[in-house]
């Protein structure tokens, strides 16, 4: 008989932008899928987070705005990647910067994934699932996409 796994401690997610309701939108659609999340109103403020956090508690995600004063997104990701041990976690970059080339941009600077303002609950949802490896969460967050692209059809 197979023992039960333990329960997956609930993924730890920073949410990054200057603006208070999209950080309020962004922790509610993320909060609702189960995962834990703290928020910081520019790059500078999520740079101090990630230096004094207790390492137990580390960060899983960054869903990180670009267009923010103190310090950019695109900044805030080129220092985090230098800096240990969160070099590794994934980056998550929404924004209304629409073009094929801000994609690119966030990119080059170390972002994993790219979504355009506003992002849909479900899409938004799908994306940090796939880069915090939750299947499940990934599974019920592709259903609600196509039930909404088979709506719209």
């Amino acid at each position: 008989m197979n023992a039960p796994h333990p329960a997956r401690p609930a993924a730890r997610i920073l949410v990054v932008d200057d603006a208070a309701t999209v950080r309020l939108y962004h922790r509610k659609m993320l909060g609702d899928a189960g995962w834990h999340t703290e928020e910081a109103a520019n790059g500078m403020e999520a740079l101090e987070k990630v230096a004094t956090q207790n390492p137990a508690e580390a960060f899983d995600l960054f869903v990180v705005d670009i267009n923010m004063p103190k310090m950019d997104g695109y900044s805030f990701v080129r220092e985090l990647r230098r800096t240990a041990p969160q070099r590794q976690v994934p980056v998550l970059m929404v924004s209304t910067e629409a073009q094929a080339h801000d994609a690119t941009a966030a990119q080059d600077a170390g972002a994993n994934a790219y979504l355009v303002k506003p992002a849909r609950p479900a899409e938004l949802v799908l994306t940090a699932a796939l880069l915090l490896g939750d299947g499940p969460a990934a599974q019920r967050a592709a259903t609600q996409v196509h039930a909404i692209q088979g709506a719209t059809a």
